[in-house]
């Protein structure tokens, strides 16, 4: 009689670093086949599969860092056709009584797949969704650097010689920032003076130019945006900054999201469990992505200002006994069950 040998199915994981990856091997049982160093760049991914795919058939891959250092790793396995598990950092709890190495972080993201301890599908980055987020990277810090400018310039005007404080105090910004850029240090004879004028004249340049470079951004984002996600943008008070954060929160894989619950959790609105013997109760949710739950926040306050039926929610729920925060929560949660229809499905 002829014994068939089945394949052998490994399950890997990865330790994700800038200059080198480590990535270990499991068989179906948890047994370790192996762990060894390749170079964070195509080819090592390359050998790091070939690596992998000696041992048997690869069936998933635990990777750490999915986001930053492993974002490419996870992208070239993705391409191979396996079956990409992303794997949170080990807590300091189980590195306390285990110890901390890299060939162990690896061990522990492959077991962590295997047990499905970590089930999440790491997001794919490489479609359109992607390119708005690192869009979205470059608009965020423009927008901090402009408040934080215009903060500077506030405060020198509360300084500054009365002459020029009475010129520029109680001024809307964009007149605030126009006249700034109008001012010429070379006339005032007083040195604090043409100081002065020379520093808010300098911020407010700055000023203008980011806000010019945040309309450019913008310019680049909306049409990804409307390509996307164009039933996302009609969504009462989703406007394309919220609309950002809630697909780069879905990711280009939005089908990894596998019920509407699931998108709820991972945008922080979903309550969890804190029930202990007799007490049955629940708990705010603190985790998630932070800047889908802000977009989610942000819509429902826009509600608040300009939608009769929120406006009346809030008013009916704040009679039986509710705080307006837990009545927001409750609006949040409903926002992410609307928006989760309009995520775009693959």
């Amino acid at each position: 009689m002829t014994i068939v040998e089945a394949t052998r199915t490994v399950t890997g994981g990865i330790d994700t670093h800038s200059e080198v990856h480590v990535a270990a091997a499991l068989d179906e049982v948890g047994g370790l086949l192996g762990a060894e160093s390749f170079e964070a760049n195509p080819d090592g991914y390359s050998a790091l599969f070939t690596w992998l795919s000696a041992f048997g058939d690869v069936t998933k891959v635990g990777v750490e860092g999915t986001g930053s250092y492993g974002a490419g790793v996870a992208r070239f396995l993705a391409r191979a056709g396996v079956e990409v598990i992303e794997v949170d950092r080990q807590n300091r709890q189980a590195r306390r009584q285990s110890g901390k190495s890299d060939p162990l972080d690896a061990v522990e993201a492959a077991r962590a797949a295997l047990s499905g301890k970590a089930r999440g599908h790491a997001k794919s980055r490489d479609g359109s969704v992607e390119a708005i987020r690192v869009l979205v990277v470059a608009k965020r810090s423009a927008r901090a650097s402009r408040t934080k400018a215009l903060t500077q310039m506030r405060q020198l005007t509360y300084s500054a010689p009365d002459q020029l404080q009475s010129r520029l105090k109680g001024l809307p910004i964009p007149q605030f920032v126009a006249v700034a850029q109008g001012l010429r240090p070379t006339r005032s004879a007083d040195p604090v003076t043409a100081a002065t004028k020379a520093s808010l004249s300098s911020l407010a340049h700055r000023v203008a130019d980011l806000e010019e470079e945040i309309g450019e951004l913008d310019a680049r984002i909306t049409p990804l945006l409307q390509a996307t996600a164009p039933e996302l943008l009609a969504v009462y008070g989703v406007g394309i900054d919220t609309a950002a954060a809630l697909l780069v929160a879905a990711g280009d894989n939005p089908e990894r999201l596998h019920s509407e619950a699931a998108w709820a959790h991972l945008c922080g609105v979903s309550p969890l469990q804190a029930s202990s013997g007799k007490v049955t109760r629940h708990r705010l949710n603190r985790g998630g992505d932070r800047q889908a739950n802000s977009a989610l926040w942000r819509i429902v306050i826009s509600r608040l200002a300009s939608d009769p039926r929120t406006q009346a929610y809030m008013e009916r729920r704040v009679k039986d006994g509710r705080s307006k925060p837990e009545v927001i929560r409750v609006l949040k949660r409903y926002v992410a069950r609307e928006v989760y229809r309009y995520l775009p499905r693959g």
